[in-house]
């Protein structure tokens, strides 16, 4: 294998899939001391060029575990991918080297961390640090580097970039130190920018700010965004399309219109009903009974089924299969295959 091996030019050329990352059937697993348990389960989902894609469920349903098995950095042990394949511009990830992984991250796929504080490294300047990445996948002086480096910072949106750029994070605010993870990440042009819960902990004006500046770099450079988080809200104002997730699987995909306007999962349905709106009193929220289940304790059946108020007995004992619902639209609910939920109720 040609170990450098450059990728496609940013987007599909004539007569080619416009699919940049497709995930198929991954599963991984973690090895514990109690056993071993999976903690993803034959998931399945695609990103196209420029596009946005959500991926949304609750703490501990496997969201950022995906992002970094996309990028192969689950730690191994305990992790360990057990199936599936990760294709990026039709070349799969799993089967790339350890040198081609690295010339890969930073490069042609970047990742936003959770939080910024912790992700920058405090002793070095956050110029340094835009730099760090573009000198090394891009092999230029270090006078060009500071160049870039100031560009990006004043393309996201960083005040006097020129000041900025020999500035320390423990200068700057907690909006600007989220800024500058996404120039870190967008210094080399990435096709492909992995944003996990970029907009915790930031008030909401600074939200809004963050989540504008990750739609314009989209339509200025055409990168494709796999937005990871919790709030459906967020998902509304910025995705294309919505992949919901839960203990491991996927439950439904649709684009967001379609998720807001017609929700088919009971998950889904769960999840709106939890956001606030200006309409609707605090009185009138109605949270979701239970708690994701851990890896050493998934049910038999339907992994939804003991927090789920349409519930059924077949539901405890007979896994739903993710199936089309309609055109891109999937649901994994028996509520929608009539065979089983009109059939199947006694089994």
């Amino acid at each position: 294998m040609v170990e450098n091996k450059e990728f496609h030019g940013r987007g599909a050329g004539k007569g080619m899939v416009e699919t940049l990352l497709d995930v198929r059937n991954l599963s991984l697993e973690f090895a514990t001391e109690q056993g071993t348990y999976k903690a993803l389960e034959n998931l399945s989902f695609s990103v196209r060029y420029g596009e946005i894609l959500g991926i949304v469920g609750e703490s501990g349903c496997g969201k950022s575990v995906t992002s970094l098995s996309i990028l192969r950095l689950i730690p191994s042990p305990p992790g360990k991918i057990v199936g599936g394949e990760i294709f990026f511009e039709g070349r799969d990830v799993l089967k790339e080297s350890y040198v081609a992984m690295r010339a890969l991250r930073g490069n042609k796929i970047s990742m936003i961390f959770q939080e910024p504080m912790t992700s920058l490294n405090p002793l070095f300047t956050c110029g340094n640090q835009v730099m760090e990445a573009y000198r090394l996948h891009r092999k230029v002086s270090k006078k060009e580097a500071r160049e870039k480096a100031i560009a990006m910072l004043e393309l996201v949106g960083i005040p006097l970039p020129e000041k900025r750029v020999d500035e320390y994070p423990h200068q700057l605010s907690g909006g600007m130190r989220q800024r500058v993870m996404i120039a870190i990440a967008m210094a080399c042009d990435p096709l492909l920018l992995i944003a996990d819960e970029p907009t915790t902990a930031l008030d909401v004006s600074i939200q809004a700010q963050i989540l504008q500046l990750m739609k314009d770099l989209r339509e200025k450079t055409r990168t494709a965004v796999m937005l990871i988080t919790h709030d459906l809200g967020v998902i509304a104002e910025t995705a294309d399309r919505v992949v919901v997730m839960y203990a491991g699987q996927i439950v439904e995909e649709a684009s967001v219109k379609e998720l807001f306007d017609t929700p088919k999962h009971p998950y889904t349905e769960g999840l709106l009903r939890c956001i606030p709106r200006a309409d609707r009193t605090s009185e009138e929220l109605i949270p979701i009974p239970g708690t994701v289940p851990s890896l050493n304790a998934m049910p038999e059946g339907c992994r939804f089924a003991p927090r789920c108020p349409f519930r059924r007995d077949v539901c405890d004992v007979l896994p739903p299969e993710l199936r089309v619902f309609s055109g891109e639209s999937k649901v994994r609910c028996h509520r929608h295959n009539a065979a089983v939920w009109n059939g199947g109720a006694q089994a």
